[in-house]
């Protein structure tokens, strides 16, 4: 049986990086930015209809919610599976809790200052990219627009916050973006042991 574990990262804090590496690994598959957070919502958005008010089904439903997971990775021809979601935001969370079991989280976080100047970093670089498209010119412009309420920075960043309260820190093993980069040895045998897996020579 797969085990699931979970990846949450504000962006340009490594998440590629550490995919690649914890990728070499052929029993290990971090995945793309995953689609379950949108699947389980909706989902449970089920519950508030009155087709499921007048008969609620509650275990029916869970024998659906609980194995969103194990029916998604059915062909994934791997042991352990690590889903990158902003799952640390409270409505994911608070699914995540009632459908898993042993839930560990790793969590990617890197100063919002770096993360932003990455970003310019990264726009300056090429003539296609998101930010040139926003039709802003000035550095602060862009990093209004990249701040802006509901987009991957923002949503990232809560799920981060959300994640740190007191009642949520067990669920987490933090990897600051620096360790990673100048420590990657240490720092992935690190996830290693979070995780309870074997070692691999990466």
């Amino acid at each position: 049986m797969k085990k699931i574990f979970f990846l949450v990262g504000l962006p340009r804090a490594g998440n590629t990086l550490l995919g690649s590496i914890l990728n070499q690994n052929t029993n290990i598959a971090v995945t793309a930015n995953s689609i379950i957070p949108d699947i389980l919502y909706d989902l449970y958005q089920v519950k508030n209809q009155s087709t499921f008010k007048n008969f609620p089904d509650h275990q029916s439903f869970n024998n659906i919610a609980h194995h969103v997971f194990d029916r998604y990775y059915k062909d994934w021809n791997y042991k352990y599976i690590i889903d990158r979601a902003p799952w640390g935001t409270p409505d994911n969370l608070k699914i995540l809790k009632e459908t898993q079991k042993d839930i560990k989280i790793i969590v990617l976080v890197r100063d919002i200052i770096e993360v932003l100047a990455s970003f310019i970093r990264w726009s300056h670089n090429r003539n296609n990219t998101f930010i040139r498209r926003y039709n802003v010119k000035t550095i602060e412009e862009k990093c209004d627009k990249l701040m802006q309420e509901d987009y991957i920075i923002e949503k990232n960043l809560k799920a981060v916050k959300h994640l740190l309260l007191p009642e949520n820190k067990n669920l987490c093993h933090l990897v600051e973006y620096n360790d990673l980069v100048e420590h990657p040895k240490c720092t992935i045998e690190g996830i290693y042991d979070y995780l309870k897996i074997s070692k691999f020579k990466h």
